[in-house]
Formats: structure tokens, C-alpha cells, sequence
């Protein structure tokens, strides 16, 4: 073969996907369970083109952006969504918010850098948030 081919296992076209894809893909798959589902679940959801232990490690970030819930029964756990990729993107804009020290200037950057459309969406929904916190 030659070196341009780009044929090859389903793992090795996971690898080539970005972590955020796989969270998306991971979510989604956890958003059609009928409840709390071990691993095995979301592998077979997913095609079963990812490994198992890869499910995992995608799981235990989530869990650790509080994205999924976890429950341990018998020796493993069953995962639950607490977010959905909206919500998982939401969860990285506040963690890279956090992480800034001049929270002011960078909200302020990124309002600016909205285009038009987004900036109304947003000052609409900061709008509805305030009155659901007066009611």
C-alpha cells in the first residue's frame, strides 16, 4: 500500500477525531438512554467503532466537567447526562472564563466579536434570565 493510504480500523479513525467531537458523539448517545447505562451501552450506541476503554476515558472527562453523572453498581457505573453539547460548550466557555484573570475584558472582547445576530440573541436571553430572577 502506499503511504498515502488513509484506509484503515474504526479505532484509528476515532483517534483522528478532536476530543470534542467524541464528547459530542459521547452525549448523544447518552442523551438517547433510557436512564443510567454502563459503558458497553454507549460503545454499542456509537457503532462500537471506539474501544471500550477509550468510552471510558471520554465518560471520566465528562464527568469531570460535570457534563455526566456516574453510579456505581457492582464493579462499574452506569452514566447518566447532566448536559448536552450545548451545555458541554457552555461548561468550556465558563472554565476558559475562569481561567482568565481580567473576566470583564474578555466577556467584553467576546461580546464585541458577536456578529449582530448573536449579540441580540444574547442581550435577549440576559434579559429573560433577569426577569426570571425578579419573578
Amino acid at each position: 500500500m502506499t503511504d498515502g493510504h488513509r484506509g484503515g480500523s474504526g479505532q484509528q479513525d476515532a483517534r483522528r477525531r478532536g476530543q470534542g467531537e467524541l464528547e459530542a458523539a459521547v452525549l448523544g448517545a447518552l442523551g438517547e438512554a433510557p436512564g443510567p447505562v454502563p459503558v458497553a451501552w454507549v460503545q454499542e450506541r456509537l457503532g462500537g467503532e471506539l474501544a471500550y476503554t477509550t468510552v471510558i476515558t471520554i465518560l471520566t472527562r465528562l464527568h469531570a466537567k460535570g457534563a455526566v453523572e456516574r453510579e456505581r453498581v457492582g464493579r462499574s457505573f452506569q452514566w447518566t447526562p447532566v448536559a448536552d453539547g450545548a451545555g458541554l460548550a457552555a461548561l468550556r466557555m465558563r472554565k476558559v472564563l475562569d481561567g482568565e484573570e481580567n473576566r470583564h475584558a474578555v466577556l467584553a472582547s467576546f461580546v464585541t466579536a458577536l456578529p449582530p445576530g448573536d449579540e441580540r440573541m444574547l442581550r435577549d436571553l440576559l434579559a429573560q434570565a433577569a426577569e426570571e430572577e425578579e419573578d
